[in-house]
């Protein structure tokens, strides 16, 4: 069997958003399988204690300065979104749905909602912009709210939450290989090791 990457990641997230940009690749150079693990950072925050880097103001301003130089190196877009931060519990609730629901359209979705949120950066909160956005992505938005509203869709991202805390995750990204975590997108490089 080969190895696997489990990938806990939220939108909400831009150094999640600076991992996707390369994980997917990084994982299949390796001959290893990505596992999605959609969870609320939130809910995991709250858990742990933890906050988001920006509520210490210089720490804020560094990481900002410091994902420019990541997505210079990576050559992707990054913008920093004036809604900053934004609820994602809806979006999240849609990427467990989809998976459970439409495995097939999901990492399109995971595509649209972060280039919404992080290349050119919209309100994903308001709910007529996500509507708009995932209408663009080829989604029927009715559809999307009726599989959001899924008290099944709702519980699994409750679980996936709760079991990320379990196992030690405190923030996002969170990357594990077998009983190996790695935390943040500047260690993919690990991941990498750990793949191979």
């Amino acid at each position: 069997m080969s190895k696997q990457a489990e990938f806990f990641f939220d939108f909400g997230s831009p150094t999640s958003y600076l991992a996707w940009t390369q994980l997917p690749r990084l994982v299949a150079e390796t001959g290893a399988e990505l596992r999605w693990r959609p969870m609320l950072l939130g809910g995991v925050f709250k858990a742990t204690g933890n906050a988001s880097p920006v509520t210490v103001p210089a720490k804020g301003r560094w990481m900002f300065q410091d994902m420019a130089r990541w997505a210079r190196l990576y050559g992707v877009p990054l913008a920093m979104n004036p809604h900053f931060p934004i609820n994602t519990l809806t979006l999240m609730r849609g990427a467990v749905g989809l998976q459970m629901r439409q495995p097939a359209d999901f990492e399109r979705y995971v595509e649209a909602v972060y280039r919404a949120m992080w290349a050119q950066p919209v309100n994903m909160g308001d709910p007529a912009v996500m509507a708009e956005v995932l209408q663009r992505a080829g989604f029927d938005p009715a559809a999307f709210v009726a599989l959001v509203g899924e008290a099944e869709v709702k519980a699994a991202l409750v679980a996936n939450t709760d079991e990320a805390v379990a196992r030690g995750v405190f923030g996002a990204p969170t990357v594990f290989v077998g009983g190996q975590m790695f935390f943040g997108q500047d260690r993919l490089k690990f991941v990498r090791e750990a793949l191979a």
